[in-house]
């Protein structure tokens, strides 16, 4: 076995760690989980680390569980929050949990054995947990004093906590103790922001029933700008390619810089010390290359969308940004790589029937898309040899476009100067 606390320390992942864990998991196959929030439909990067985290244990010959809090996303987990977040149905719990659940077995392995990853759901023990019962069962053992202590309750004492999110801990607590005497889960690992109520789950094993358990957490990753890490302009960024499409997921990493992309090749990829030492003395030599990026973007890309997905990706980006792109390659797209060049560029819907009775170069970019603002611009950008359509130079703006113009009989790439680029979509 792989010891799994060293392996963290190396790739950059350790935060906190009980005293003696790395002595208990050095003894034989632990079982350890992490809870994920299941208030989206998707997980985004930021839950990432956790996965990764899940993923080293179950390679270091543990066995993994992912929680999905069908019962505490009900509530709502106060850390890190400045306000009380909306509760919601249970449909829609329900639904984001089954989402959620596709994208962990992208990563975790659910047949290789005795330590085969499992995935479990809060609801299904809460559910039948009524209020008094879990009050005299649980809540007894834990003093309101010891719960006040908790980061996560003072930064909240001057705005306001309702009692729901008071009792989250005990909530997170009692799943603790649940897996422990059901499970045989001995080690709940999370992010540096959950160590109280991790905390919270060892203590009450050990005030219930006298048991021991053990506590681990990994670092909030940031950005070396010091931004937050899963965000962009447009907002965070998702695993579901309907939420975040697979180009921009690649592109996120791809635009990491070169010393956020040393911390996130870490972190993220299974990538040996040796084989990521090599890829950084390769990027030192070359940095215009960006090798570290590339390798990044391409095993996280390839990880949450497939090889496929990823080829598709290389495909698109050459399109947008090779200079040596022709004509003949544009023409031999495939309608995924097109429908993917429309979500990243702009595009307009124009019907048909304009390209099958025909239409000038200007009516088309200056009046039926809004390529250009007007028809006096549209002139002006062919007088200048800047607009070029399906990679040929537009010479003559009264030119007339039909559908023999179109890749895939419905596609038009427009181009005005070197960065202007456009897609005109035929329906």
């Amino acid at each position: 076995m792989q010891n799994f606390v060293e392996e963290l320390k190396w790739r950059g992942m350790l935060h906190d760690v009980m005293p003696e864990t790395e002595q208990m998991l050095a003894k034989g196959m632990a079982t350890g989980y992490i809870g994920f929030d299941p208030t989206a439909d998707s997980l985004g990067v930021g839950n990432l680390v956790q996965i990764m985290t899940l993923l080293h244990f179950q390679r270091c010959g543990h066995r993994p569980i992912a929680l999905i809090g069908g019962a505490t996303g009900m509530v709502g987990d106060p850390s890190g929050k400045s306000q009380e977040r909306n509760l919601l149905s249970e449909d829609i719990l329900n639904y984001n949990l089954a989402c959620q659940r596709k994208q962990l077995e992208k990563f975790l392995d659910f047949n290789c054995g005795e330590n085969s990853a499992k995935i479990v759901n809060n609801y299904d023990w809460f559910k039948e947990f009524s209020f008094l019962d879990f009050i005299r069962d649980v809540g007894k053992h834990l003093s309101v004093n010891y719960m006040m202590a908790k980061d996560s309750v003072k930064q909240r004492l001057d705005t306001g906590m309702s009692f729901t999110e008071f009792s989250y801990q005990l909530v997170q607590g009692y799943d603790f103790y649940y897996l422990w005497k059901n499970c045989d889960v001995t080690i709940q690992m999370g992010g540096s922001d959950q160590w109280g109520n991790i905390v919270t789950g060892t203590e009450l094993i050990r005030r219930k029933d006298g048991g021991k358990a053990y506590a681990l957490t990994t670092p909030l990753i940031k950005k070396a700008d010091g931004t937050k890490f899963g965000k962009t302009e447009s907002g965070n960024v998702w695993l579901d390619e309907k939420r975040t499409s697979p180009y921009q997921f690649c592109q996120f990493w791809l635009n990491a810089s070169d010393e956020d992309a040393a911390q996130f090749i870490r972190i993220f990829t299974l990538f040996s010390k040796e084989q990521i030492a090599e890829i950084e003395a390769q990027h030192v030599i070359a940095p215009h290359l960006r090798l570290l990026q590339k390798e990044l973007a391409k095993d996280i890309t390839i990880r949450v969308h497939s090889e496929k997905n990823y080829k598709y990706i290389e495909s698109v980006t050459k399109i947008l940004f090779d200079s040596n792109v022709n004509k003949e390659i544009l023409f031999g797209l495939n309608e995924f790589v097109l429908k993917s060049i429309a979500q990243e560029i702009p595009s307009f819907n124009v019907p048909k029937n304009i390209f099958e009775q025909g239409v000038s170069v200007t009516d088309l970019l200056g009046e039926k898309t809004m390529v250009l603002k007007s028809k006096t611009e549209v002139k002006n950008a062919v007088k200048n040899n800047s607009i070029s359509l399906n990679k040929d130079k537009v010479l003559d703006g009264n030119q007339i476009v039909e559908v023999s113009h179109l890749i895939n009989n419905k596609y038009l790439f427009i181009e005005n100067g070197k960065k202007n680029k456009f897609l005109i979509v035929a329906e």
